[in-house]
């Protein structure tokens, strides 16, 4: 989609995606190896009492999903920025979605502008566990 046919106020709203405990201990070990994300005995004596998803790897796995309904599709150029805040714990096997609003258009050139979208992430039982403003540079007609 070009910027031309992106508006302020436009929503998105992801399908679900589980958080698998294999891939969240294999995505921890590779990159984000702290004990609360790879120790279960550590884990059991924090105030989680468990082993909680690396941030990242939970933002990405919600994120997939909003590549994959092709909102922008051939038009971007590239990410731009990307802030992230956590706000509460993700456990293996929890579902997630993410509902997303623009919030920023912008001209840069004649070419191409950006595009920001305010992203919140909510687990089953609908809490908000993470929100993230994406920048993104996307082609013009």
């Amino acid at each position: 989609m070009y910027l031309d046919d992106i508006t302020l106020g436009m929503e998105i709203t992801t399908d679900r995606v589980v958080i698998e405990k294999e891939k969240m201990l294999a995505f921890a070990n590779e990159y984000d190896p702290f004990p609360i994300h790879t120790d279960e005995e550590y884990a059991k004596d924090t105030r989680f009492g468990k082993i909680i998803a690396p941030g990242v790897m939970t933002f990405m796995s919600v994120w997939r999903k909003v590549v994959e309904s092709d909102l922008i599709g051939d038009e971007l150029v590239a990410g731009l920025s990307t802030k992230i805040e956590w706000h509460k714990p993700v456990f293996a096997g929890d579902v997630l979605y993410g509902k997303g609003t623009v919030t920023k258009i912008e001209r840069r050139n004649p070419y191409n502008g950006t595009m920001a979208l305010t992203f919140l992430i909510y687990n089953d039982s609908d809490e908000c566990v993470m929100t993230s403003v994406i920048e993104s540079v996307i082609k013009y007609r």
